[in-house]
């Protein structure tokens, strides 16, 4: 009975042992490889050694990522990042600058060409 009761013990602290410390590495690790996987062009980076720089090419095959920092181009391997702390995304406000500005292109082209007609029929 006592070995019985001993070997339960064990067993116990060791599903203890693994929710407590194996499982957080774990969900850690997942969190981290996601992270590096989702890494793109553009995304602002950090580096573990403190480095701070955009992303400007991402190379999967050899893991490794080219930083551009204030336009000195360095390569790291993905695992060297420590954290993306802005990631690369077109804003609604940027899109519709654009937007507005090929429409101020196209009147601009319109408005010069009706003077001409004008002066071309009378």
């Amino acid at each position: 009975m006592d070995t019985l009761l001993m070997i339960g013990f064990y067993a116990l602290l060791f599903g203890v042992m693994y929710f407590i410390l194996i499982r957080p590495q774990k969900k850690q690790a997942k969190k981290t490889q996601d992270m590096l996987n989702e890494i793109k062009p553009g995304d602002k980076v950090v580096t573990i050694g403190g480095l701070h720089g955009v992303v400007e090419e991402v190379n999967t095959s050899d893991n490794t990522v080219v930083l551009d920092c204030d336009g000195i181009f360095l390569t790291f391997e993905k695992r060297a990042i420590s954290r993306v702390s802005q990631v690369a995304t077109i804003t609604t406000d940027e899109a519709i600058v654009e937007d507005y500005s090929a429409t101020e292109e196209a009147e601009e082209e319109t408005a010069q060409e009706k003077p001409k007609d004008q002066t071309e029929e009378e």
